[in-house]
């Protein structure tokens, strides 16, 4: 049931009532009712009329009482995901745990919980959930977690025959789907996101590549084709070398971003493996890799708030694979490279063929030495078993890349600098950041973000790695939610200088 009140708009906390959505549409707007709700006014069976829809709200169709008898089994709550909000309900409790399955079980065992989100942290709200607004502009947001019950017999009853009926029609149809177009596509599996990863027959990657056709990348690993779905999905094929090297990549890649899916992490759709032949096919990044708007002369000027905004949305990634993932993912080679942009400028991290997976018992993994010159934090080279803190490092050393918009050891103002962020945290002592940022863009910047974006870039290029901080905490410093102190300057980068030139 969805319904709108003249006069009032989403910006109005109380425009559509408790746990109702507000579509904010610029001139109109509409409430509706999440799943597992009903409009207060549809069910009044106390005065058994319909009260004008607007303020009214919605009800759960299934409440639980908190008495003696409350069960915290999963069995009774599922939680309705929520996607794309402008921002989340007010009145929130935080929580400092490390994972998204941690701060579902911290709502499942408290019985006045009603919804949670793990992005940065954990939140969880008690009692009714207030001006909860949808994004209509087409731009991804914030995401909800929302409580509901699943226990009631009956409704399971109907769930177990319904499920039934629809499992043997889903069966029937892919038998018959499989029977057709055996010769393009095999089958689909589920991952843990209940999302479908497609494993594609080697003739369907040439039809929808018009045999590749386009080239639009090429790289050590192999070439990458632009491809077109039949459903007119534009798509990234990265079609492997040869069996070798690039099998093991192959294999790390499909185990890890197959997995998993956050806003700044590019997606895998699909596969091949028939043969020799391995080929990888993703999302579409229309606007390319991040070094393509960085360092080539004839590419469009990144803007500072453009820049900004890519920094924070990278770390948002890293922080998502260090952290909320079942596994820490540590992804071995952050570059601009392997940052993609869409059509909106906003990050994607891709290219998880050196990634190395690190389950929660084990804080740090021994491993042979990956990655790419330049990025590389000290511990690689010493041999020492590597942390979460390596990707860190990467980070450090590409955001001073995005603020100046050169290579690190590339010429600065006609002298020759042998690395780019010894001068920069020189420069940060000093009290000088302007001229750090990138000349192409005049001036035209934040002057406390750019501040705040250098002292964190120095912080994490620190050769102590304890000394370095998680992805996490550089995405609050870098939003200014955590304040961020001056870095002292790493003495690994003046070993890399003369006196004189320092």
């Amino acid at each position: 049931m969805i319904w709108s009140t003249p006069g009032f708009n989403c910006a109005n906390p109380n425009t559509c009532g408790p746990y109702a959505l507000c579509y904010d549409k610029g001139t109109s707007f509409a409430c509706e009712c999440p799943y597992g709700f009903s409009n207060i006014s549809s069910i009044d069976t106390v005065t058994g009329s319909n009260s004008s829809a607007g303020s009214a709200g919605c009800v759960r169709n299934i409440s639980w009482n908190c008495g003696a008898h409350f069960s915290h089994d999963s069995k009774h709550f599922s939680f309705y995901l929520l996607q794309n909000l402008v921002k989340l309900p007010a009145n929130s409790q935080y929580l400092g745990v490390r994972s998204k399955e941690e701060c579902e079980s911290a709502c499942l065992n408290n019985c006045s919980c009603t919804a949670y989100a793990s992005g940065i942290g954990c939140n969880l709200w008690h009692g009714e959930l207030i001006n909860i607004v949808v994004r209509d502009d087409g731009l991804s947001g914030e995401s909800l977690y929302i409580r509901i019950v699943v226990s009631n017999s009956k409704a399971n009853s109907y769930r177990f025959i319904i499920g039934g009926v629809v499992g043997a029609l889903f069966i029937f149809i892919c038998l018959i789907l499989l029977w057709i177009h055996r010769g393009y596509l095999l089958f689909f599996k589920r991952d843990n996101n209940n999302d479908q990863l497609s494993i594609y027959s080697y003739t369907h990657i040439k039809h929808v590549t018009g045999n590749f056709s386009v080239k639009i990348g090429e790289g050590g690993f192999g070439s990458v084709f632009k491809g077109r779905l039949s459903n007119h999905t534009e798509i990234a094929v990265k079609k492997l070398k040869a069996i070798g090297v690039e099998e093991k990549q192959f294999r790390i890649e499909v185990q890890t971003i197959g997995m998993i899916r956050h806003a700044n992490l590019v997606r895998l759709l699909g596969f091949c493996a028939e043969g020799n032949r391995r080929i990888l096919v993703y999302e579409y990044m229309s606007k390319g890799s991040l070094d393509a708007h960085l360092f080539t002369e004839f590419s469009n000027i990144l803007s500072w708030q453009e820049r900004f905004k890519i920094a924070i949305g990278i770390a948002r990634g890293l922080t998502y694979l260090h952290e909320e993932c079942r596994d820490c993912i540590i992804h071995c080679d952050i570059k601009p490279e392997n940052v993609l942009l869409d059509k909106h400028f906003s990050p994607k991290i891709s290219d998880f063929g050196m990634a190395k997976l690190l389950g929660r018992e084990f804080s740090r993994a021994l491993t042979t030495i990956r990655g790419t010159i330049g990025y590389l934090a000290p511990e690689w080279y010493s041999g020492e078993a590597i942390t979460q803190r390596a990707d860190v490092y990467s980070f450090g050393m590409m955001l001073f890349e995005i603020i100046s918009g050169r290579r690190n050891s590339s010429e600065f103002n006609n002298r020759r600098y042998p690395y780019f962020p010894l001068y920069a945290t020189a420069k940060m002592n000093e009290g000088e950041v302007l001229c750090l940022l990138d000349e192409k863009l005049g001036g035209n910047v934040n002057v406390s973000e750019l501040i705040r974006a250098c002292k964190v870039a120095g912080w994490c290029i620190q050769e102590p790695e304890a000394c370095r901080p998680s992805m996490k905490k550089v995405a609050l410093m870098l939003q200014g939610i955590i304040s961020v102190g001056i870095p002292p300057v790493p003495k690994s980068l003046l070993n890399l200088v003369d006196a004189d030139d320092y």
